[in-house]
């Protein structure tokens, strides 16, 4: 495990982790945040293998 420590919002500890998609790369970690466990799945499917600025857009196009 590498757990990397940062201060986080407790607003985004708050809400559950089913609601929530996490992606990382070299330089940026991001999270995003559904309405549903089912939205957070479909976007997990759609986005496979996607960078992060297509997975923004993803998001953003369908889920923002």
């Amino acid at each position: 495990m590498i757990c990397i420590p940062t201060d986080i919002p407790a607003e985004l500890c708050a809400i559950d982790d089913e609601l929530k998609a996490i992606y990382h790369s070299k330089d940026s970690f991001c999270i995003w945040v559904f309405n549903t466990r089912e939205d957070r799945n479909r976007f997990m499917e759609q986005t496979l293998g996607m960078d992060k600025e297509s997975r923004a857009d993803c998001y953003v196009k369908n889920y923002a």
